[in-house]
Order: structure tokens, then sequence, then C-alpha cells
């Protein structure tokens, strides 16, 4: 294999994680939303860890965008 054709596997999978976030910021609202239809009393309180949760969640994703483009342009 040339060395070339990993880099582009590597930087693939690694691009892998920005889909996964896109996954997992849905996964994070709809919980969200569900439970505060259910309970919309502590929908307030539970708000600062859903923006938590949603910046957490999107720094991981760009920083798997970050590996992947280090892969493909760096090395």
């Amino acid at each position: 294999m040339e060395a070339e054709a990993a880099k582009f596997i590597g930087a693939g999978i690694a691009a892998l994680g920005m889909g996964l976030v896109a996954l997992a910021l849905g996964n994070i609202f709809s919980n969200f939303l569900s439970g505060a239809l259910r309970n919309p009393s502590a929908a307030d309180g539970q708000f600062g860890r859903l923006v938590f949760g949603f910046a957490v969640t999107e720094a991981l994703g760009i920083f798997s965008l970050l590996i992947a483009l280090l892969l493909l342009f760096a090395v």
C-alpha cells in the first residue's frame, strides 16, 4: 500500500467523527426535549447541562476534523 493511500484512508476514518457528532447532538437534544415535555418544571434546571453537552460534543467533532485535516495536509 502506498503512503498516499494510507493517508487518505486514515483521514477518512478520522472524518467519521463528524458524522458521529451529528448523531450525538441529535440524541442530546431529543432526550432533552423528551424530558422537558414530560417534566416542564425541571427543564430550566437542565438547560445548563444541555449547553455543556452540546459544547463538549461539538468540540470533539471539531477535534476529529482537525485530525483529518492534519493527516491530509501535514504529513
